[in-house]
């Protein structure tokens, strides 16, 4: 691209010297940004191709397609980018914070021991939804937003960030935060939705964005007024409806999805 801007200044400057006409088509080079793409795909040496010392190693791949374990294992597959000489054990070691995230076995054998690392089976990265929804509905249900927001009227109210963004603070946080899992169980909410009350702090934060690892969890039932306080909301005989539904989907087939939803379990159901 910089290579880009240069052709182009330098025509332009002998237009200008000429008295011609600027022509935009004649002063792009479009092969040159072809010709430094190709390169970057083909070599996987991310940079100028002149200065190819200075270039990322490594960035662009061949998928593995050998079979379809090992393409699984190459998408899932993390680099940390140190020297594969190094003495320090520290890199090399799963850190307390992958837990559930990093697989624990699944790594090469040699230098690379330890530096190359696999996302676990369950694991999966976010694909992202829009913020502005919910901050939309949080104000609909007593937000306030930050520029309303006076902290010598309300000294004690729970701060509400969305994507790192504070956008405003409330005053119930118990009845908001179950509020929107509630909704997340339910679907309405996307299950990607990530919603953290810190009491200690006094802050929600919510997480909608693209690009964070996480992993399934179970819900426990924690109502101060539940008989099966402390247990797992999904017990066995709902998780056998559902396996009931899956054998009886080829007799349903043909109706409509109201009479089905009538006659099914299903996930609603959960």
């Amino acid at each position: 691209f910089v290579q880009l801007v240069k052709e182009m200044k330098i025509y332009l400057h002998k237009c200008v010297e000429s008295g011609r006409d600027f022509n935009i088509t004649l002063a792009i080079k479009t092969n040159i940004l072809t010709a430094g793409l190709r390169y970057c795909l083909a070599t996987g040496n991310w940079g100028d191709q002149k200065k190819a010392s200075s270039a990322k190693a490594g960035v662009s791949q061949v998928l593995n397609r050998y079979t379809y374990a090992s393409t699984l294992s190459h998408l899932r597959r993390t680099n940390t980018p140190i020297g594969r000489d190094g003495k320090i054990a520290k890199p090399r070691q799963l850190h307390n914070t992958h837990w559930g995230l990093v697989c624990p076995a699944e790594t090469p054998e040699g230098q690379a021991c330890g530096l190359v690392k696999n996302l676990s089976l369950m694991c999966y990265v976010s694909v992202g939804t829009p913020g502005e929804p919910l901050t939309d509905f949080m104000r609909q249900r007593g937000m306030d937003l930050l520029e309303e927001y006076d902290p010598v009227l309300e000294p004690k109210s729970t701060k509400v960030f969305i994507n790192g963004t504070w956008v405003g603070v409330h005053k119930s946080a118990g009845q908001l935060t179950e509020t929107l899992r509630s909704l997340r169980r339910k679907g309405l909410l996307s299950f990607e939705v990530t919603i953290i009350r810190d009491v200690r702090e006094r802050e929600i934060r919510v997480f909608t964005d693209a690009g964070r690892v996480c992993r399934p969890l179970f819900v426990v039932d924690n109502k101060p007024d539940s008989a099966d306080r402390g247990s797992l909301v999904l017990k066995q005989d709902q998780v056998a409806k559902l396996h009931t539904d899956q054998e009886a989907a080829a007799s349903l087939q043909g109706i409509s999805e109201e009479d089905k939803a009538a006659h099914t379990y299903g996930w609603m159901g959960l």
